[in-house]
């Protein structure tokens, strides 16, 4: 018996072995399976003359009046957002230019996806330039629309190994620097430029949980320098073609037709429900060109060069540059919003040298309730005390604060987080983008964003931002006590209630935020 028991321990240790060492063969010849960056392609740029699609004649006459400058208009309604871009869609007759972080396979990724399709389908030229960081299990659905033949996507910095990401761990360094741009251009007119990616968290019609966030939709010049960043990354060697990741379709046509039944099928759930009639009401609302009043002001538009992806020295052209410079320009008023806040030594003594100059400094980010990456908290917790020792006013998201676009879309008690970028300075430039403060946006991402010189616009966002973070219904103000503790003012009802502990957390959220900030990951935040 004695005997018997010691076999199986040693067949169990021999078994465990034997795994161990089929991991780190297939880990060690994962080396092996590496990626052609010189796949032969065509170079393709945008229209540079699209003057007499419908599209630019309906924006002509504006732009006349207001020559060196471009018009825009935030989008902060996620259902509004989304209507934006079918809208486009449906306006474009030349090109559509899209280039996302991620599109997922949900009912507003399918729609968007099918309206690219109908445009292509329209002889409409559309790219689609993609990460690659959540394409697992798209492939044939890629190759299918590649092979349209008005249907091009390039996907940027891809993995090597199609299926099992982890077993990229070999090419950890190349892999982790991913492209997080996210922008939207037809016919080289109009473009929308923001925080947003494709999916129903980002366009108020997840149940479960929503994003406040940002776009900036614009018309003008802005679109040409969008373009001009989009056929950058475009044309860039480390975006390559489909073809060059999957494997020739045996029946394209057929692939074709299935992908078409899969959407449609998908999007018969979106059929009667309340987020399809508010989506139509909101359609037609945004058909009118009285509905949104544009702001004609001085703008740029900024991005990370592709190079950023693979290397770090072309710190000229980094966004972080101009975003610093801005930043540091303020003469009294600092608005900050970011979802993922991650201040590191030099962002902490930038503050301060704000805080010197007695600029006031205001900062608005998840708290650890609604920030959707626990890690992400405990990279920001650490900075809070000295912030506040300093004079920062520091506000963080309810989990049960009120997403817009989310009511007349029926969903009820879904999370919310924040997911807007950007900043205000001294009431008079303004910042919407992918950019995130942390180390990963300045350091490891490709980024962008639009400045915009524009005072009316500055003084709304404050008014609204003094507004709801005095009321309390969507923020905590975070302070400090006599006794150099963290406390949370949860203001309702005309009520003042100081909290000791992070709101609405349970004890588990804490410790696993406690815990993670033991780890040395900061720099990958």
């Amino acid at each position: 018996m004695f005997r018997s028991c010691k076999g199986e321990n040693l067949s169990s240790y021999s078994s465990v072995i034997r795994k161990l060492a089929l991991i780190l063969i297939v880990l060690l010849t994962s080396a092996c399976a590496t990626l052609d960056f010189d796949q032969p392609r065509t170079s393709s740029f945008a229209f540079d003359d699209t003057s007499d699609t419908p599209l630019a004649q309906k924006i002509a006459p504006q732009a006349a009046q207001h020559p060196g400058t471009s018009g825009f208009v935030l989008l902060n309604d996620g259902i509004e957002a989304l209507a934006a871009r079918i809208l486009l869609m449906g306006d474009a007759t030349r090109s559509i230019d899209a280039q996302y972080y991620f599109i997922l396979d949900d009912l507003t990724g399918n729609l968007f996806v099918r309206e690219l399709l109908a445009a292509a389908d329209r002889g409409v030229r559309v790219r689609l330039l993609i990460d690659d960081i959540a394409t697992q299990g798209y492939d044939i659905g890629m190759a299918a629309l590649d092979a349209h033949p008005n249907f091009e996507i390039r996907v940027f910095n891809p993995f090597s190994l199609r299926t099992g990401r982890y077993l990229n761990v070999r090419d950890y360094v190349r892999v982790n620097r991913r492209m997080h741009n996210k922008s939207f251009i037809v016919d080289n007119q109009a473009i929308i430029v923001g925080g947003r990616n494709i999916g129903a968290e980002y366009f108020s019609a997840q149940e479960e949980m929503n994003f406040a966030d940002m776009d900036v939709f614009g018309i003008g010049p802005v679109a040409r320098d969008g373009s001009a960043v989009f056929d950058e990354f475009w044309n860039d060697r480390h975006s390559l073609p489909v073809s060059a990741l999957v494997a020739p379709l045996e029946d394209p046509d057929a692939s074709m037709l299935a992908l078409r039944d899969r959407i449609e099928t998908k999007l018969l759930e979106l059929a009667s429900t309340p987020y399809a009639d508010a989506f139509v009401d909101t359609e037609l609302d945004l058909l009118k060109p009285e509905s949104k009043a544009l702001s004609w002001v001085p703008y740029k538009l900024v991005s990370d060069p592709p190079s950023k992806a693979w290397d770090d020295k072309d710190s000229e052209r980094k966004l972080i540059s101009p975003i610093a410079d801005v930043i540091s320009s303020a003469e009294s008023e600092l608005i900050l919003i970011s979802p993922y806040f991650v201040p590191r030594k030099t962002g902490i003594e930038g503050f301060q040298k704000l805080r010197d100059r007695e600029v006031a400094v205001r900062v608005l980010t998840n708290s650890l309730a609604s920030t959707d990456v626990s890690a992400v908290h405990s990279g920001y917790a650490p900075a809070r005390k000295p912030l506040l020792k300093m004079g920062v006013k520091l506000y963080e998201v309810r989990v049960d604060a009120k997403i817009k676009g989310t009511r007349r879309s029926g969903i009820k008690g879904s999370r919310a987080s924040l997911h807007t970028k950007g900043f205000i300075v001294d009431r008079r430039v303004v910042f919407f983008g992918s950019f995130n403060f942390d180390p990963r946006s300045a350091h490891i991402n490709t980024e962008m964003g639009v400045f915009m010189e524009a005072p009316e616009m500055a003084e709304e966002l404050v008014h609204s931002f003094v507004s709801a973070t005095n009321r309390g219904k969507n923020t905590y103000e975070v302070v400090l006590n006599e006794n150099n503790q963290l406390r949370w003012l949860d203001r309702h009802d005309g009520k003042t209630i100081k909290l000791t502990k992070e709101p609405q957390t349970s004890f588990w959220n804490r410790f696993v935020a406690g815990f993670l900030r033991m780890f040395p990951i900061r720099g990958q935040l």
